[in-house]
């Protein structure tokens, strides 16, 4: 069974040539043709009519054609305006999809959530609001239902921003599947003392855990692109303290704070990051050792719940 009609290089072709398009390499536009890929992305998902899909560069609709079927509505975001007769076209066929146009590190959620929500409507409307420079968004009088589940394949140059942002600032996202360049799914699922655990890997786990992952070659693609990709599973899972209660905004806050002090200066002991960061020293000293940490320890070797433990010594 087709996961995706568009998941072949003819079919991709013909869709390009139909709006006369071209790949954007500025905008990271490389077309996955592989149905095989697109079955297990959904596999990851594991969509349901209960599924409120947000998706970040959809492009002609290769895995949005997949989604469908399945969830209960997607919503895509996209940058490039040229595809916005792509994904118009897209929402006069399906009526449980919509889309805005726009950065998606910068377009409006409550934007988003309303076009979720008058999915229909907001495709016929399209062509009007782009011309506009209007997202496409029709507003009822009750808060419109926000995404559950992010799936996207990712714009590479972006991807690591928007994963930790939107996990970071949309608590209505139990999930996110995302492709991603095989570089940063090291950095996602990277564990403490490897060469790729960073900062980043420790700010995502305060709001995720990565429960999958598959390789996706650069044959996969059309054009096929430079770097190596693959997809990540990252399912919601709030940081707790030490006695098991969720972390709240503040905490999160001041704990992704201590994570950047840490590593600002990879090479130095935390102590001296931190210290150089703006820390006061004699404050650290005494939040080591009420946490049990080594001040000459590097910050690659702790784990994300030792960063908390250290804001939380610090905050006491």
């Amino acid at each position: 069974m087709t996961a995706s009609p568009l998941a072949n290089p003819t079919a991709t072709r013909q869709m390009l040539e139909r709006f006369g398009l071209a790949t954007k390499h500025r905008l990271g536009q490389n077309f996955l043709v592989d149905d095989n890929v697109i079955a297990k992305i959904l596999d990851l998902a594991r969509l349901s009519p209960e599924s409120r899909v947000v998706e970040v560069g959809p492009g002609i609709g290769t895995l949005t054609l997949g989604m469908l079927p399945l969830a209960g509505s997607v919503t895509s975001i996209e940058a490039d305006r040229e595809l916005e007769p792509v994904l118009a076209d897209l929402a006069h066929e399906f009526p449980s999809f919509s889309y805005v146009m726009g950065d998606a590190l910068r377009v409006s959620w409550d934007d988003v959530c309303h076009a979720g929500e008058r999915g229909e409507k907001a495709g016929v409307r399209g062509e009007k609001a782009a011309e506009q420079g209007e997202s496409i968004v029709e507003r009822g009088d009750a808060p419109a239902p926000e995404p559950n589940i992010l799936v996207a394949n990712l714009p590479y140059n972006v991807a690591a921003t928007i994963i930790l942002k939107y996990l970071s600032e949309r608590p209505s996202l139990d999930a996110a599947v995302v492709m991603v360049q095989a570089e940063v799914a090291d950095r996602i699922c990277a564990n403490p003392g490897s060469k790729s655990y960073g900062a980043y890997t420790a700010k995502l786990a305060l709001y995720g855990e990565v429960t999958g992952r598959f390789e996706v070659p650069p044959t996969c693609f059309m054009p096929a692109p430079h770097v190596n990709s693959a997809v990540v599973r990252i399912e919601r899972r709030q940081a707790t303290d030490e006695a098991g209660w969720p972390l709240s905004a503040g905490e999160l806050d001041a704990t992704a704070h201590v994570i950047e002090a840490a590593f600002a200066q990879r090479r130095k002991t935390i102590r001296n990051s931190m210290g150089t960061s703006g820390f006061d020293k004699g404050a650290l000293d005494e939040a080591f050792a009420a946490t049990g940490i080594v001040p000459t320890a590097r910050a690659e070797t702790l784990a994300p719940s030792a960063f908390i433990c250290l804001a939380a010594a610090l905050e006491a």
